[in-house]
């Protein structure tokens, strides 16, 4: 709608997670170099937490991409919250795993067939000079320590000592006491990776980032509004996304020429007014 006023190819703060936008942060950087090393040494485990909105499953995205096609078949779970016996047949679905009892769906089958398939398919995976990934997005959502048990013993299946397939556990922050709860899993993590806000210089860069990557070639977002839109913002880009969104199309609206803090800060208060209803 306001893309033409502001002389922009498309919308810059779109929602969703859009891979063409990505800006390279410190932090999501560091933390792709973190979770590729662990994926391209074969190591059993990784964990990557965030708060919400952080763009963790976006670089899930970004991995999948990055990675080469020797590490494969990369699953994306992205609702994981489910009974354990549940999940692992889903999950042997998704890794194309042969089918177990005729006619059983993933609801029917039991703990020990899904394993059973799971360990064959990475079995001639790993003969094929593969290694499989896991990514399970919104972990700290799993269904009790049985859930989390289920897939630690995944990470036993070994091809000449070598894990059979690397398990991202990918979540908030309040994944990090759970684990602590259950150290058998803990111990397991090859590394583990802590997506921060970003910093009001980065916020800046952000903007600009994304601004640019649509077409822009003029400053649109005031230095006084980065700062405001930082502060109430808090440096999560998914805020950053939803208030300079709107902030874009308000500006339209009003035919302003730049967006000020102003607009900023009246953004976030009908936001807050909208939510408290």
């Amino acid at each position: 709608m306001y893309e033409s006023y502001w002389q922009l190819q498309s919308q810059p703060f779109a929602a969703g997670s859009n891979a063409k936008l990505y800006y390279p942060a410190e932090t999501h950087q560091g933390t792709l170099l973190k979770l590729r090393y662990t994926i391209e040494n074969r190591r059993g485990a990784a964990l990557l937490v965030g708060p919400s909105g952080s763009g963790k499953t976006l670089l899930v995205r970004l991995l999948a991409e990055q990675l080469a096609e020797e590490y494969r078949p990369l699953v994306h779970i992205v609702f994981p919250q489910m009974p354990a016996a549940q999940l692992l047949a889903y999950l042997a679905d998704e890794l194309g795993a042969v089918a177990g009892e005729r006619g059983a769906s993933p609801c029917d089958a039991s703990l020990d067939t899904s394993v059973r398939r799971i360990q064959r398919c990475l079995a001639e995976n790993a003969n094929k000079g593969k290694h499989a990934v896991v990514a399970i997005d919104e972990a700290h959502l799993l269904d009790g320590s049985r859930a989390f048990e289920a897939l630690r013993l995944l990470l036993n299946f070994e091809t000449e000592g070598v894990p059979a397939l690397t398990l991202l556990l990918v979540g908030q922050t309040a994944l990090v006491p759970m684990l602590a709860r259950m150290p058998h899993m803990e111990e397991r993590l090859a590394v583990k990776c802590l997506l921060r806000p970003l910093l009001v210089e980065e916020t800046m860069a952000y903007v600009q980032h994304r601004l640019a990557t649509v077409g822009s070639d003029r400053t649109i977002f005031e230095p006084a509004a980065i700062e405001t839109l930082h502060q109430l913002a808090r440096g999560i880009p998914r805020q950053i996304n939803r208030l300079c969104d709107l902030a874009l199309l308000i500006g339209f609206a009003e035919e302003q020429r730049s967006i000020g803090p102003e607009q900023i800060e009246a953004v976030s208060r009908e936001l807050v007014t909208v939510g408290s209803d």
